[in-house]
C-alpha cells in the first residue's frame, strides 16, 4: 500500500487522497440501456433471457409469491444467529418512528407533519460472487415496520432456478410479498417498468455492482418515474489507530472490505507516533494469503493507501474530506471523538467494535453511501420508507389574523389569483361580521 504523511501534501495532493478509482459509466451505460429498454418491451420474456445468459439459470416462473413458498430449513446456529440480527435491526428501526406533533403557530393556525409508507418497493439483494442474506434483512426489516404493501426482493437465482435459503428465510420473516428471480440490471429494470408477474415498485433499495448502479441512475431519470435510495460505489473502509490498536485488528477490518471485490478501496490512518505500521502491513499479507477471497482482497490493496497523520483530530479531518462509507475509529478513548466526526455512512468506536457487527447484527443498517456521497447522503433508515406530508388547518379566526400578510406577500410578487384566494375568503369573514353586528 502506498503511503503520505498529511503534513507534507499539497492543497491539490490532498484532494486528490479523496478520489475513488475511476468507474467509467459512459461504457456501463452502453451496456445497461438496451437491457432496461428491452425488459421495458419485453417483460418476463427479457428477464428470463438475461437470467439464462448472465446466471446461467433456466426460469420457468419469474416472480414467487413468498407466502406460497415453503418455509426453509435452516441450520439451528444459522437460524439463531438471523434470528438475533433480526431482533436488533427490527429494535433499532422501530425506535426510529417519530411521534406526531401538532404546532400552532398563531392562535387558529394549526400546521403538522405526518408519515406516510411509500407503497411498493424493490429491494435488491447481490448474489455472484457472494450471496448476501444480511442485505435483505436490512431492507426488508425497514421496509416492513414502515407499513410497505408491496415488497419485492430481487436476488439472482442458483443455477437450478431457486433461491438462496438464508435469504428466503430473511425474506418471509421480514414481509416480503414477491421474489424476483433476477439480478443485475434486468432485475432493476422489472421492479421499476414493472412486468406481467413484477410488481411495478415506486423506489429501489440496495448495494450492488456497477451495472446495477448504472441501471439505478438511469431508471430514476426516466419515464419509469422511480426513486432510488442513493448513489452507490464499491465497498470501503477507512481505519484511524493510534499506538493503543492491535496490528492484526487492524489487519482484519482493513481485509473485511477489500475481500468484497477487486474495485474496493481501504484506507488506513495512522494518528500519531508509536504506531507498529510494520506489524500491520505484516499482518495484511500473512492474513491475505489465508482467505478464500484473498484474490479479491490483493486487487483491492493495490489501490488502497496509509496515510499518517500527527495525531487523532489530523486523522479525523482527513476522514471528513474522504467520506468513507464505513469509518472506525480504533483508538484510545474513541468516544471523545465522536462530536469531530461529519462525514461518514456509519461509524465504529473503539476497540471493540469491528465493522462486522454492523454489517450483521448490531442493529444498525448496512446500506449506506459510497465514493464520497457520505457529505451528502445517510444510509438507508426508516425514513428511506417512509414519505412525509405536511397538513395545515386553519380556523376563520386564524385566516383572518394570517391572511392579510399573506395577501401582502402575494401581491409583492404579482400572484394575484393567490391573493385573491386569501382576500374573497376575508371579505366574506367580514361581511358575516358586519351583518351579525
Amino acid at each position: 500500500m502506498k503511503s503520505y504523511r498529511l503534513s507534507e501534501l499539497s492543497d491539490s495532493e490532498l484532494q486528490g487522497l479523496k478520489a475513488r478509482p475511476r468507474i467509467d459509466f459512459s461504457s456501463v451505460f452502453s451496456v445497461v440501456n438496451p437491457i432496461v429498454d428491452d425488459v421495458r418491451t419485453r417483460g418476463d420474456a427479457a428477464v428470463k433471457e438475461y437470467t439464462l445468459k448472465f446466471e446461467k439459470a433456466k426460469l420457468d416462473k419469474v416472480v414467487e409469491i413468498v407466502s406460497e413458498l415453503p418455509d426453509p430449513v435452516l441450520d439451528g446456529a444459522v437460524k439463531e444467529a438471523f434470528d438475533v440480527a433480526y431482533n436488533n435491526i427490527y429494535a433499532f428501526h422501530a425506535a426510529q418512528k417519530t411521534p406526531e406533533r401538532i404546532v400552532e403557530n398563531m392562535k387558529g393556525v394549526q400546521c403538522k407533519r405526518v408519515a406516510r409508507s411509500i407503497n411498493s418497493v424493490g429491494l435488491y439483494v447481490p448474489g455472484g460472487t457472494a450471496v448476501l442474506p444480511s442485505t435483505a434483512l436490512m431492507l426488508s426489516v425497514p421496509a416492513h415496520i414502515a407499513g410497505c404493501k408491496t415488497i419485492v426482493l430481487a436476488t439472482p437465482p442458483s443455477q437450478d432456478g431457486t433461491i438462496c435459503k438464508e435469504v428466503l428465510y430473511c425474506a418471509k420473516k421480514a414481509g416480503v410479498t414477491h421474489i424476483l428471480k433476477a439480478g443485475g440490471a434486468q432485475a432493476i429494470a422489472a421492479m421499476a417498468w414493472g412486468t406481467e408477474t413484477c410488481p411495478k415498485v415506486e423506489k429501489i433499495f440496495g448495494p450492488g455492482n456497477q451495472y446495477v448502479t448504472a441501471a439505478k441512475m438511469i431508471l430514476q431519470n426516466s419515464e419509469a418515474m422511480v426513486a432510488i435510495d442513493m448513489p452507490a460505489g464499491p465497498s470501503e473502509v477507512l481505519v484511524i489507530a493510534d499506538k493503543h490498536a492491535i496490528p492484526r485488528h487492524v489487519a482484519a477490518d482493513l481485509l473485511s472490505q477489500a475481500e468484497h471485490g477487486p474495485d474496493s478501496q481501504v484506507v488506513l490512518v495512522i494518528a500519531g507516533e508509536g504506531v507498529n505500521v510494520n506489524g500491520v502491513e505484516e499482518e495484511l499479507n500473512k492474513q491475505c494469503r489465508s482467505l478464500p477471497r484473498g484474490e479479491f482482497a490483493a486487487k483491492a490493496l493495490t489501490h488502497s493507501f496509509i496515510v499518517y497523520a500527527r495525531d487523532v483530530l489530523e486523522s479525523i479531518n482527513f476522514s471528513n474530506l474522504y467520506a468513507p462509507e464505513h469509518l472506525i475509529v480504533n483508538v484510545e478513548d474513541a468516544e471523545k471523538w465522536e462530536g469531530f466526526i461529519e462525514n461518514a455512512g456509519s461509524v465504529f468506536l473503539g476497540p471493540w467494535s469491528p465493522e462486522s457487527v454492523g454489517d450483521y447484527a448490531s442493529g444498525t443498517n448496512h446500506v449506506l453511501p459510497t465514493y464520497g456521497y457520505a457529505r451528502m447522503y445517510g444510509g438507508v433508515s426508516l425514513d428511506s420508507f417512509l414519505k412525509y406530508i405536511t397538513v395545515q388547518s386553519l380556523t376563520e379566526e386564524g385566516l383572518r389574523k394570517l391572511g392579510p400578510y399573506v395577501a401582502t406577500m402575494a401581491e409583492v410578487e404579482g400572484l394575484d389569483a393567490h391573493k385573491r384566494a386569501v382576500t374573497l375568503r376575508l371579505e366574506d369573514i367580514e361581511a358575516r361580521f358586519q351583518v351579525s353586528t
